[in-house]
């Protein structure tokens, strides 16, 4: 799986690592969260961040930490993480038990509270 935010890539590689480039304000740097990025099933982009979903059910983050690349407000919520929609700038995720929890920038989705 490859996709992209607006200025950078990211990919699953074989052994369910990650590789990114491009702009790294726009997530082409994850060196600050590499040793996180194993296990990963699937990984959604927003414009300027990235999420991944891991095969433990948790979520890793990066990119512009405005707008979506920085989750720790809600990262306790991250689990059980079924899937992850992304707006321009905020991504939402959907846990197990049906609930969504938002994070980013709030007038563009980032909070749902």
């Amino acid at each position: 799986q490859i996709v992209a935010t607006k200025h950078s890539f990211a990919a699953i590689l074989a052994d369910e690592s990650v590789t990114t480039w491009g702009d790294g304000d726009y997530g082409g740097d994850s060196t600050s969260v590499r040793h996180e990025l194993k296990d990963v099933q699937r990984i959604c982009a927003a414009d300027r961040a990235f999420a991944a979903i891991r095969a433990d059910e948790t979520v890793v983050t990066w990119g512009d930490p405005l707008a979506g690349g920085n989750s720790s407000q809600v990262r306790h919520e991250l689990v059980t993480v079924r899937e992850v929609y992304a707006a321009m700038y905020a991504f939402a995720a959907v846990l197990a038990n049906g609930t969504v929890v938002t994070w980013g920038m709030p007038e563009y989705g980032g909070d749902s509270s």
